[in-house]
């Protein structure tokens, strides 16, 4: 009996996690303002059977996509960004978008995982095909600021503009 061949179809039915989809910061944003997305995505193992033998699948994290809410899109890309500290938002990342209306728009990270398999505990064998996985959508709200300079002095003038 010939040892049975993982497919593409077998891959995309396993149960593979979604990858953990950032946006800094969140839940709001700014107009023209360096807003950070990034991918946390792990290799994950599952196992299976087919065709009666034992199998072991393994999928890594290749490729992601990120859908901005607003048409804007990146990728597929290898780039998977990274966080940055509060003092440092609003810096351009790779992954980093920026709005230029206001509204809410829902960040969609879409990520593609490439398998191996081995049978029986035979050799690891490339899976011909991927699959991908979408993961849950980040609500964001997009505003504008706008800062105004006064002259007047609030205890002076209590009424006076902007106080």
């Amino acid at each position: 009996m010939p040892i049975p061949v993982f497919t593409v179809d077998d891959l995309q039915r396993l149960d593979i996690a979604a990858a953990l989809s950032v946006v800094e910061p969140a839940p709001h944003t700014l107009v023209n303002y360096n807003t950070n997305v990034y991918a946390e995505a792990t290799a994950q193992e599952f196992t299976t059977t087919l065709a009666g033998y034992p199998v072991t699948v393994r999928v890594y994290p290749t490729e992601y996509t990120w859908d901005y809410g607003d048409g804007a899109t990146l990728g597929p890309t290898q780039l998977t960004g990274y966080p940055l500290d509060e003092d440092q938002w609003d810096t351009p990342t790779d992954t980093s978008h920026r709005y230029t209306d206001t509204g809410d728009v829902q960040v969609t990270l879409s990520t593609t995982f490439e398998g191996e398999y081995s049978v029986a505990g035979g050799p690891w064998l490339a899976v011909d095909g991927t699959s991908t996985v979408t993961s849950t959508p980040v609500e964001l709200s997009v505003w504008r600021a706008k800062v105004r300079n006064y002259a007047d002095d609030c205890i002076q003038n209590p009424n006076g503009a902007g106080c």
